[in-house]
């Protein structure tokens, strides 16, 4: 029997936005798993066992407890100490096996069969199994949806009165199509009743004015919070003047939301009192947990576990708190003594002092916000859950996130790049590669520096997000995109009346990407309102202006207040993106506030955001155009690559990986290499390694001359400089010179833990050399990576990197991003090259790091881009056996 397999334990958001948790059965449930049998109604057992059960049999029981994790594998959903759902699957041959679900009567309709299926097919593709059947009554339509539902090409056949279901398991766009939309409504539904509560409890709350919970009443007795509020003190008959409880036990019904305010180590109980009354979600203010060290966390990770056991999402710890504007809500459950006005910015904060900035600074600027979270230690609730919900919520129509270190990046990009297609995102983000980590931030480190450091940007920018240095670059560009329409192109018009400033903002966005395509006008100082408002009507007219540029300095002209109003109305008519520098008026104001009739015939208002200088609406504006950009710009379809056989490249890598223990590498013998790579359609020269002058003409009869001889050695490989490769070797005699050559190198380069042995390969055609590598890297998830092969690529950092998977489109931009690229298109005379097959060659590399983790490091080195085609010269792969990518096929929390 295989161990208890504790990496396929999961806590699950379901259906319905609740949690759960997800693990192997074992022996000790057999309790359990009698009482969920009993409480089955008559029906439900008679689906599920083609006949009246009662009562499981002790050896029925004993038999459904008792599990291999391989040939016999079930999970039990858990909510509290019950089980709410059973799913296994038993072998019935080398690649199949037979699948069968229960679901408890009380829980149907959240979605359960459909993640134990999800978890199933992960555990039996680990085992070997590829193939999934049933039988089920005709009657049960529930489970046969499931199937249909799940994406995978579903059989049928009706025989003796039972429908017979066959499905293969291995993973398809259909199918991780369904799992995401899955993932995306839960999780959307579960940030939903966090921000959207109908009754607010408050633990915690001190009489003491400067308390921490005596605040968090405060302020949600000030905001106006529409629902419920209820303060629970054992003591106390009143805090800041509102009645308490003594007990939740008080309670007339279950409160959607707690708040919670009392010492770290009392958190658990509370929580799990919380749940025992119903509560739906908690959001946890109090510190002292992984920010303070090892027993910190120790206490969070219960914490937590309590919480998702028992079907509750968690905010925190450590966390500022949230707040919604909403009318019909009013929700300030923060330690915000500012609450801004009601807008369309979402805004998420980790660190619990900037969230403080965050509303302040929003408040300064009269920017108003839809909603507010602040996630704390991030130890539940995330960025990632809160894109879910704010992706499809109507009342935000832009969203910014400080974000001090990312969990689970390859989900981010994910999320992120399907959110910015219809809303923009605004990231702030320090540049952390993992091995600094803000207090109580449980990340993974990464073991790639090299690629983190440069990949951040680009892994943000693939995904169409803004990335902003500081947060009031953040709410610099926020101003534009929650006020304006977005631009139509990249051509500016500059209207103001200081030359010496029109020609700051002229010169500013040509620096940033913008086109000006006239001289800015330059009005007078003393230029009155009608004249500066006839200048601003022609500027708009223009139909090669997409965007507008306003400036105005006091004179003894016109006064501000004039100027602005003419521009507010002029603007809110127009379909131009218009930004001004007004010295008296920053942010989003009245008097740049003009109001219009929408499609609808509403009146809605629009403003016109102002800043105090040029740099800053040159800025804000040149990132506002290139997202309308990026989103306006075709960003390809993920490709059906031919050749893939993904059975065969999960055969060799589990061989590779069987004696390896979890965490440690393995690099990958050649004919491996060889096998993994021609898997996923990928075919190296032919090589052969040897260990003698005799072996090295050999291999060169066999391969036909010329031939090329390379340095196994790590220190040599791909040294040409260090004499470690030799090319265009055309007879017996010179190779056997060569070969004496690069032996005393290799005796000098002599290294005890590494590959020995000389490679001969066939000669590749002339052309220009590039290095493809990908890997599982533990920061930034499956990275892809593309340069011109040299050590000058990698001193400067010309090295193009995207997160699996890619787009034809990502695999074409990779390649013309990088500075050397011109080399491949003609420079300076050089030959064109077909770099078609290395679009197709980043292509499946991305596939083969995307479906299989294990493939912590691949690297062609080179690639030879000819005017032909591209010849891959040379594979290194490094496997580790790990466990821990969070966004696989299955749906689990981190």
């Amino acid at each position: 029997m295989t161990s208890y397999p504790a990496q396929w334990e999961a806590d699950v958001v379901l259906r319905d936005g609740g949690t759960a948790h997800l693990r192997p059965i074992v022996p000790e449930d057999a309790d359990a798993l009698q009482r969920f049998h009993k409480a089955q109604s008559p029906e439900s057992i008679y689906l599920r066992f083609f006949a009246p059960m009662p009562e499981l049999p002790p050896r029925e029981l004993a038999r459904f407890v008792t599990v291999d994790h391989t040939d016999r594998v079930a999970f039990v959903l858990l909510v509290g100490e019950d089980i709410i759902g059973v799913g296994r699957y038993d072998r019935l041959d080398a690649i199949s096996a037979e699948v069968a679900f229960n679901i408890a009567d009380a829980h149907q309709g959240r979605g359960i069969g459909s993640i134990l299926l999800e978890h199933l097919a992960a555990a039996a593709l680990e085992n070997g199994i590829t193939v999934f059947t049933a039988e089920v009554l005709p009657q049960n339509r529930s489970m046969l949806q499931v199937f249909a539902a799940a994406g995978y090409e579903v059989s049928r056949e009706f025989d003796d009165g039972v429908v017979a279901v066959r499905f293969e398991i291995d993973p398809t766009d259909k199918s991780m199509q369904v799992v995401a939309a899955r993932e995306h409504r839960a999780e959307s539904l579960s940030v939903r009743q966090i921000l959207h509560p109908r009754s607010v409890v408050v633990i915690g709350a001190s009489r003491t004015r400067h308390s921490t919970g005596n605040l968090l009443v405060r302020n949600l007795s000030s905001a106006g919070f529409t629902g419920r509020l209820t303060i629970v003190h054992p003591e106390a008959d009143s805090i800041a003047g509102l009645p308490t409880v003594r007990s939740l036990e008080d309670l007339t019904e279950p409160a959607d939301l707690a708040v919670i305010a009392v010492p770290a180590e009392a958190v658990s109980g509370v929580v799990r009192d919380c749940a025992s009354h119903g509560v739906k979600a908690v959001v946890v203010v109090s510190s002292g947990f992984a920010e303070t060290g090892a027993e910190g966390t120790a206490l969070q990770r219960e914490v937590v576990a309590t919480a998702r056991m028992h079907g509750m999402r968690l905010v925190g710890p450590n966390s500022f708190g949230i707040a919604n504007t909403a009318g019909d809500i009013a929700l300030n459950a923060s330690l915000s003594p500012f609450f801004p006005e009601s807008g369309t910015l979402g805004l998420f904060s980790q660190s619990g002092a900037l969230g403080t900035a965050l509303l302040a600074r929003a408040t300064q600027l009269g920017l108003g916000i839809s909603t507010f979270v602040s996630a704390g230690n991030r130890a539940d609730l995330s960025g990632n859950d809160v894109l879910q919900y704010w992706e499809e919520d109507p009342a935000t129509s832009a969203v910014g996130l400080y974000l001090e270190s990312i969990g689970n990046p390859r989900k981010f990009s994910r999320i992120a790049r399907r959110v910015s297609r219809v809303k923009p995102v605004v990231v702030v983000k320090s540049d952390l590669t993992g091995q600094e980590l803000p207090p109580g931030h449980q990340v993974r480190l990464s073991g790639l520096e090299e690629r983190a450091s440069g990949a951040l940007d680009e892994v943000l920018a693939q995904a169409g997000v803004i990335r902003a240095a500081s947060t009031r670059q953040l709410f610099d560009v926020a101003q534009v995109l929650t006020s304006q329409p977005l631009p139509a192109g990249r051509r500016v018009g500059i209207v103001g009346n200081s030359a010496a400033v029109g020609t700051l903002l002229a010169q500013g966005a040509r620096a940033d990407g913008l086109e000006v395509p006239h001289a800015p006008v330059s009005l007078h100082p003393e230029v009155q309102a009608d004249e500066f408002a006839r200048a601003l009507a022609e500027m708009f007219a223009r139909e090669d202006v997409d965007s507008v540029i306003v400036s105005f300095t006091p004179s003894a002209g016109a006064s501000e207040a004039e100027i602005a109003g003419a521009l507010s109305e002029l603007a809110a008519t127009s379909d131009k993106t218009t930004v001004a520098c007004f010295s008296g008026v920053q942010g989003v104001r009245e008097e740049l506030t003009a109001f219009v009739a929408d499609a609808d015939g509403r009146r809605i208002s629009r403003s016109v955001p102002s800043y105090f200088g040029p740099e800053e609406a040159v800025w804000a504006l040149a990132r506002t155009v290139d997202y309308a950009m990026w989103r306006a710009e075709d960003h390809g379809r993920y490709p059906e690559l031919e050749g893939i056989d993904r059975r065969c490249a999960r055969g060799i890598v589990d061989e590779a990986l069987a004696s390896v223990p979890v965490g440690e590498s393995v690099l990958l013998g050649a004919p491996e290499t060889r096998a993994l790579m021609s898997a996923y359609g990928i075919a190296p020269l032919p090589l052969i390694t040897t260990h003698s002058v005799a072996e090295a003409r050999e291999a060169a009869e066999q391969l036909g001359y010329p031939v090329a001889i390379k340095a196994v050695n790590k220190r040599l490989r791909h040294r040409m400089e260090l004499g470690g490769v030799r090319l265009n070797i055309e007879t017996p005699e010179e190779l056997a010179d060569d070969y004496a050559q690069v032996c005393e190198l290799v005796a000098e380069y002599a290294d005890d833990d590494g590959p020995t042995g000389i490679d001969v390969q066939q000669m590749a055609p002339p052309g220009i050399p590039c290095v493809v590598r990908a890997g599982e890297d533990p920061l930034l998830g499956p990275v892809v990576s593309f340069s011109l092969a040299g050590d000058t690529s990698e001193l400067v950092g010309d090295i193009a990197h995207r997160v699996a998977p890619l787009t034809d489109v990502d695999a074409s931009e990779m390649i013309r991003s990088v500075k050397s690229s011109p080399r491949l298109f003609g420079y300076k005379g050089l030959p064109v090259a077909n770099v078609e097959p290395i679009e197709d060659l980043l292509l499946r590399v991305a596939e083969l790091v995307d479906d299989i983790p294990a493939v912590a490091d691949v690297e062609i080195h080179p690639v030879v881009a000819t005017p032909a085609g591209a010849h891959v010269l040379s594979t290194r792969v490094i496997l580790r056996e790990s466990h821990d990518r969070i966004d696989s096929g299955r749906r689990r929390l981190a």
